[in-house]
Order: structure tokens, then C-alpha cells, then sequence
């Protein structure tokens, strides 16, 4: 199992750790105050990694019986190269059903001399040499712990986004840009994928992911005006 943590909760992180138990090997990527982005994190880990499989796990998720049964299944008479786990994501409290929360498949079960390596800066995913598979049972994952965390969240990963935005030479913003952006995300959650079925927390997670996209819109509309006036 690779662990990816940094300025992690040590409550969750001791919940992670009691579930990965049965793994007959352990490694931790720390990544508190080291630059890099998640794909060069998971690909340190596979370097570091001893075992035939790497079973990728962040600090803030979870492995329960069942997933680990059906992974020791899959390993150990499978057909496939590597397998997408769904998530069962979890904000402010509640476990989301609707909004495209679940189930929210990560690859992140990879036979290790079949990973050619993890590719982008954000929302990174793994290159796999041969056939993949979905598991049943999820993985938890904890998120959104509170308001103030999204919040900080959003300004991090958000600089990122715009910046990889700025970089491919995105269209100019301007006023048609940022009302499509926010619509966008408004229909794909609220009417689309039927956030607002996740009651309070669903309606809030709908406006958050649309300011989180406005966000960004607006910090690659900053570059591109300093850009501009250079």
C-alpha cells in the first residue's frame, strides 16, 4: 500500500492506517512542505514499493472488510492488470449519493510491472500496460470536512487549474465565458447528476462547486490580464 499525507488529520490518518492492517507492506509519501504534484508523489511511492501490486490510499480514505476481501480475491486469481475502485465520498457529515459523487471510480489497485507511470498536474491519472477492471465495494473517503477547509482547498488547487488553463492558451474570458462555466457546473450537478437528492449538504456542495469554478475562471482571467498589459 502507498500512502499519500500531508498536513494530514491525525484522527483520519490513524483511521486509514488501522484499515490497511492486513497490507503486507506499508510505504508513506510524505508530502507536507515538498514540492511536486500527485503524480510525481505516486510515482516515488511505486519506486519505493517492494510488492507485485500497489494499492494506492490517501490519509483521508478508508478500506473496509469488504473491499480488502475482494482485493485479496482479485490479486490473487484475477485476470486483470489493475482495478478501478468506486469512492463513497463523504462532506460536512454526509455520505453523498447524487451530484456524480458515487460512485466515483479512482484506478488505484496497479499490478506494479504494468504501471508505466502517473501523468498530469492535476486530476493525475496512471498509464497501465494491459486490461483493467471495476471492483464492487468502495473505498470511504472523508472529504470536506468543514467549510473553511473547501474553502482553502479551492485556492490552492484552483491556482494550479488556472495556470495548466493559461498554459494550453484558453480563449480570452469575458462575460459569456464565466456565465457558461458557472451553468455548466450548475447543470451537471443540481439537474444531470440530482445533487439537491442529497438534501442541505447536497445544495451547498452544488453552489460550492460552482464557486470553485468561477475560481478558477477568474484567477486565469487575472493572468491573462496581466499578460496583456505586459
Amino acid at each position: 500500500m502507498v500512502l499519500i499525507g500531508g498536513n494530514y488529520d491525525k484522527d483520519l490518518l490513524k483511521k486509514c492506517l488501522d484499515s490497511l492492517a492486513w497490507c503486507d507492506e506499508i510505504v508513506k509519501v510524505e508530502t507536507e512542505n515538498i514540492k511536486g504534484s500527485f503524480s510525481e508523489w505516486r510515482d516515488e511511492g511505486a519506486k519505493m514499493a517492494k510488492s507485485d501490486w500497489v494499492f494506492y490510499v490517501d490519509s483521508d480514505e478508508e478500506v473496509t472488510r469488504e473491499l480488502r476481501i475482494e482485493i485479496e480475491k482479485e490479486i490473487d486469481g484475477g485476470d486483470f492488470v489493475a482495478y478501478a475502485i468506486p469512492r463513497r465520498n463523504r462532506f460536512l457529515g454526509h455520505v453523498m449519493h447524487w451530484g456524480g459523487w458515487y460512485p466515483d471510480y479512482v484506478l488505484r489497485l496497479i499490478r506494479k510491472d504494468k504501471l508505466k507511470g502517473w501523468f498530469g498536474e492535476l486530476h493525475e491519472q496512471p498509464l497501465i500496460d494491459g486490461e483493467t477492471n471495476h471492483l464492487k465495494h468502495p473505498l470511504l473517503h472523508d472529504s470536506h470536512r468543514n467549510l473553511h477547509d473547501m474553502v482553502e482547498k479551492t485556492n490552492k488547487w484552483s491556482e494550479i487549474e488556472a495556470k495548466l488553463l493559461y498554459e494550453s492558451g484558453h480563449p480570452k474570458m469575458n462575460f459569456f465565458r464565466f456565465f457558461s462555466a458557472g451553468f455548466r457546473e450548475f447543470w451537471k450537478r443540481a439537474i444531470v447528476k440530482l445533487g439537491f437528492l442529497d438534501g442541505t449538504v447536497g445544495v451547498i456542495e452544488i453552489i460550492y462547486q460552482m464557486y470553485s469554478r468561477l475560481i478558477t475562471y477568474s484567477k486565469l482571467w487575472e493572468m491573462q490580464l496581466k499578460s496583456q498589459k505586459k
